[in-house]
């Protein structure tokens, strides 16, 4: 434990402090959006506090092995909840938080009025979000994935127009199939190890007999489906592009994210259980499964990086488009994972960070190039027919921003760029950093798969920056005699301050890689994982005084 106990709890709050905040808006009446903005900002800020400090205890030896372990209601591991905040975990609630604030601040002066219960939503997501980050445990995360897609059920609803409600029908459907996948597969995988506890099953797979590992690699394959239907993976993805597409802009932006919570999930449950050397809990030696299914997530990557391109190409509105965009993300962080080796994975979350900033940060910046019209043209049509919403908002104005066309086409440009993998910002080092890393890791001869994932990878890229060229032709140049669009300067900031993110990724290149490179590290040495999760000792309360003193 820490020398300072206290810290400790830091490690609940990203998921008390929202569901706190979320309850508490619930009674507030609907009209007082101040207020619950208001709420809402102070917890995001909060979050995102919590977050950057429990990235600085992780990376700043505070906890051996840079792993820190909350024991929920103080039951000791594998029979109690325990939640891990190590690097990945802490960066990955930075990443949330920064996009959380974004996306409020972007939502405070019209998409937070269009639909009801938009902030207690937003803080519920918020939960399920950071809990699935910092869960070591696989009931735990089915959990916190719930509670993540129940709120994100009425968010891809919000706004209430038709298409919105055909494309989160589609969305809710799939995702409960998804979600009746994950309890088979935390079924079959309990049936076979007697646990779910991820350092616990980690440090068990080597000793199953050979039913028992059987059975754990068809609750794996289970498991993985249920995973990939949310990260995106060819064929489970099909649903991603139409809901993209429909979802308001503050939501798209948050669906970025989701989607690589799956990917998360993957990359956390096959390093730990299925890892090579230690990863798997048993010190150096082997065991029978080492291994299981990094090929097939290789392959899947690439094809799943093949279709996203492909859709790229044939898309031409933006919001689907961005969502094809984030399945070639997908697809290439999961590739990725099933290479396997630390610089490939470095430079693969290094990749996540960037793809994550600037997808967000379009998703948001769609929505405003959409008020690029020749004068008399319509802006966001937003359909209430169905639904009596009492303060129905009006269409955006704002104060005419010096150079907006400027700040937009710029923004897109950036975002183009990071998206493609063009020089010279952060989608550029992330891909070289790859290339450089996978040519690297063979000793030898260069593997073909190796290669193919190359040339997919150069072949998106190229496929990004051509549909992205054409729709900011058709968005900035082709639309003839424009107006400038009217902005707010709370939906201008939160743009471009994720571009400014990604600059500073790409500035900081350096820094970043040498935080992702100590991440990586710790994710291969699964052992220091079994050791700190069950060796955590239950907090001993002090006997009260005897005699009243």
């Amino acid at each position: 434990m820490s020398a300072l106990p206290w810290v400790n709890h830091l490690i609940i709050v990203p998921v008390l402090l929202p569901l706190m905040v979320g309850a508490l808006m619930i009674p507030i009446h609907q009209k007082r959006h101040g207020l619950k903005f208001a709420l809402g900002l102070a917890s995001g800020v909060l979050l995102w506090v919590v977050a950057v400090a429990l990235l600085v205890l992780a990376d700043g030896g505070h906890w051996p092995g840079g792993i820190g372990v909350y024991l929920a209601a103080n039951w000791a591991a594998p029979f109690g909840i325990a939640l891990v905040a190590d690097r990945l975990s802490a960066l990955m609630l930075v990443l949330t938080a920064t996009i959380a604030l974004a996306v409020l601040v972007f939502s405070a002066r019209r998409w937070d009025r269009v639909g009801v219960s938009f902030h207690p939503l937003f803080q519920f997501l918020l939960m399920g979000l950071n809990g699935a980050f910092l869960t070591h445990d696989l009931f735990n995360l089915f959990v916190f994935f719930e509670v993540m897609l129940a709120a994100s059920y009425g968010l891809v609803l919000h706004g209430y127009n038709l298409r919105r409600i055909q494309a989160g029908m589609q969305y809710l459907a799939v995702n409960l199939v998804a979600s009746l996948l994950f309890l088979i597969g935390v079924a079959l995988i309990y049936a076979a190890s007697g646990t779910l506890n991820i350092a616990d099953l980690g440090a068990r797979v080597a000793l199953l007999g050979a039913q028992d590992a059987w059975l754990l690699q068809i609750g794996a394959v289970v498991l993985a489906l249920a995973f990939l239907t949310k990260g995106a993976m060819w064929p489970l993805g099909f649903w991603l592009p139409t809901t993209y597409a429909s979802a308001s802009a503050p939501v798209g932006a948050m669906l970025v994210l989701m989607t690589k919570v799956g990917v998360y999930a993957v990359l956390r449950v096959w390093l730990a259980v299925f890892g090579a050397g230690d990863a798997g809990g048993a010190g150096d030696a082997a065991h029978a499964l080492e291994g299981f299914g990094f090929a097939a997530l290789t392959v899947g990557g690439m094809a799943t990086l093949l279709f996203g391109a492909i859709g790229m190409l044939a898309s031409q509105d933006g919001g689907r488009m961005a969502g094809y965009g984030a399945i070639v993300s997908s697809g290439t962080l999961l590739a990725v994972i099933g290479h396997s080796g630390g610089a490939v994975l470095a430079a693969g979350l290094y990749y996540l960070l960037g793809s994550t900033l600037a997808m967000a940060a379009f998703m948001l910046l769609i929505e405003l190039t959409e008020r690029i019209r020749p004068p008399g043209a319509a802006l966001i049509a937003i359909t209430m027919e169905a639904f009596a919403i009492e303060d129905k908002p009006e269409d955006p104005v704002g104060v005419g921003i010096p150079g907006t066309l400027a700040f937009l086409g710029l923004s897109f440009a950036a975002c183009a760029l990071v998206i493609a993998g063009m020089p010279p910002l952060a989608g550029f080092v992330a891909k070289f950093s790859l290339f450089h890393a996978m040519l690297a890791a063979s000793s030898d001869k260069v593997p073909a798969m190796t290669w193919l994932l190359i040339a997919l990878m150069v072949i998106g890229g190229l496929a990004a920056i051509i549909a992205l060229m054409r729709l900011g032709v058709r968005t900035f140049w082709a639309a003839g005699v424009v107006t400038p669009p009217r902005l707010q300067f709370s939906e201008a900031l939160p743009v471009g301050a994720l571009v400014m993110l990604c600059v500073l990724l790409t500035v900081q290149a350096d820094t970043v890689f040498d935080y992702l490179g100590r991440t990586t590290d710790g994710l291969l040495r699964g052992g220091d994982y079994t050791v700190r999760v069950l060796g955590e000792p239950a907090v001993q309360r002090l006997p009260a005084a005897e005699g009243g003193r």
